[in-house]
């Protein structure tokens, strides 16, 4: 039939099989010293693993998670006309050089920290157990168990090393702060010593130099462009009144000087009348002629009175001005019309208004010239005082920004040592840690499995020889 082996092979099989059973199979003996051989090690491994169970004392694991948050504060404080002061603190977290969440790590640690949190415990130092920590990988938490032989050693422990912790932060923090502010004092005196010079410096130019302000620059520089205006308008008006002048003294036919005696003899009350007078009889003479002869009486009589008036007008215009008789009388004309007066009065005054234009525009034009001549010397000083200024305004500035500055820096005790939270407060272990019956059993299994399988090796080994290397 198809698919059954020929009887021939049948025998084959069999004898194979006797062959290993009558040749291949060890000795009794043997059997024996592998199973003697075995059992001591397992023997071992079982007795310890069952010591461990019944003798190792229990022991509570507490747990607690700090996280820190990791961001960065700043702050800016403007105070006007003097300066302003910027404070800014960067993430704890943006070098990639350092880790606080390390260098928290290395102080829960430290020996420090966890001889104050068994003085807080109340054990003592050296039977204070290190805390296991553990940094989670992407975040900024920091993960620690500490054990116990109760639930509650475990959680008290857990506390005081917190507590602990928590403390020697404040104190490095606050060491931190301490030399920091001895530092900037050292800088603030420092620069308050420079504001103190520059400002006597200031005081000492303005009390030499008579120049308090640049604003008293200015002010001296606009007088003097004052000044300039001015004198443009006493030239202007001192040109205005010279022509009205001049347009007087061709109206009227007369000089200055003749005008001035004209003026002085219409101004004599006796002068006046007997031009008024001598006026009035050659007017009677003149209305007496046109009837009358010359050598009528009446004719004779208004000649002889319009004679004595002549030499009496003539000797008291004399007397006034210092003319001679012959000129008074030429002026004589002038004070019959009233015009005419008026005209010389314009003169006159025209006169005394061109003479104080040119008193004024002289006294301008020496001022002009005494001012610019100290130009130059004015500015030096002012240049020189603008220095000063600058330098002072420069080092309040920078003083009062540095004060603002320190202010600023205090507000924030986090720059170094950024602040940790307590995210997860110390547990109470609700079950024991170890010794952990499940994972012993697994270990003494699992080192027993490697103890036979190391036997079976060294059992099997003749046939593994002949079977690599055949000619031996």
């Amino acid at each position: 039939m198809h698919g059954t082996l020929p009887l021939s092979a049948k025998p084959r099989r069999i004898m194979r099989a006797w062959w290993i059973v009558r040749d291949g199979l060890p000795s009794v003996g043997r059997y024996r010293r592998y199973i003697v051989a075995m059992g001591v090690p397992l023997g071992i491994i079982w007795l310890l693993t069952a010591a461990y169970l019944m003798i190792a004392a229990d022991r509570y694991d507490s747990k607690m998670t700090l996280i820190l948050p990791g961001s960065g504060v700043g702050g800016s404080m403007n105070v006007e006309s003097i300066g302003q002061a910027t404070g800014s603190t960067a993430s704890a977290f943006s070098s990639t050089t350092l880790s606080p969440t390390e260098n928290y790590k290395r102080l829960l640690m430290s020996d420090l920290v966890l001889r104050n949190a068994a003085q807080k415990a109340g054990e003592d130092a050296g039977g204070f157990p290190a805390p296991d920590v553990k940094l989670i990988d992407q975040t900024n938490l920091i993960e620690m168990r500490m054990s116990g032989k109760s639930p509650e050693q475990a959680r008290l422990r857990m506390q005081s090393l917190r507590t602990a912790f928590l403390e020697e932060l404040d104190n490095l923090r606050a060491d931190e702060a301490e030399k920091r502010e001895s530092a900037d004092a050292a800088r603030i005196a420092e620069l308050e010593a420079k504001v103190n010079v520059a400002q006597k410096e200031l005081l000492a130019f303005q009390g030499e130099s008579g120049l308090v302000s640049l604003d008293q620059f200015a002010g001296r520089v606009s007088a003097l462009d004052d000044l300039r205006g001015q004198e443009r308008d006493r030239r202007t008006q001192l040109r205005e009144n010279g022509a009205i002048a001049s347009r007087l003294a061709s109206t009227l036919k007369v000089s200055l000087p003749q005008a001035r005696q004209a003026m002085l003899m219409k101004a004599d009350p006796v002068f006046q009348e007997l031009l008024t007078r001598y006026a009035k009889s050659v007017g009677e003479g003149t209305e007496q002629g046109a009837t009358l002869g010359a050598a009528h009486g009446t004719m004779q009589e208004l000649g002889a009175e319009e004679e004595e008036l002549r030499k009496a007008l003539a000797s008291r215009g004399a007397n006034l001005s210092g003319l001679s008789p012959a000129k008074v009388l030429a002026f004589a004309d002038l004070s019959l019309s009233e015009g005419r007066g008026r005209l010389m009065e314009a003169f006159v005054s025209q006169d005394s208004r061109q003479a104080g234009s040119a008193a004024a525009l002289s006294e301008l034009r020496r001022q002009i010239a005494e001012q610019e001549g100290a130009a130059d010397e004015l500015v030096e000083k002012a240049s020189r005082l603008a220095d000063l200024v600058r330098d002072v305004r420069v080092a309040e500035a920078v003083f009062s920004s540095a004060l603002a500055r320190l202010d600023t820096n205090k507000s924030d005790p986090f720059a170094s040592y950024p602040l940790v939270q307590t995210l997860e407060a110390p547990s109470l272990p609700r079950s024991k840690a170890a010794p952990s019956p499940v994972i012993a059993l697994a270990g003494a299994m699992g080192a027993s499995l490697l103890i036979v399988l190391g036997f079976m090796l060294l059992w099997m080994r003749q046939p593994i020889i002949r079977k690599i290397l055949p000619n031996i």
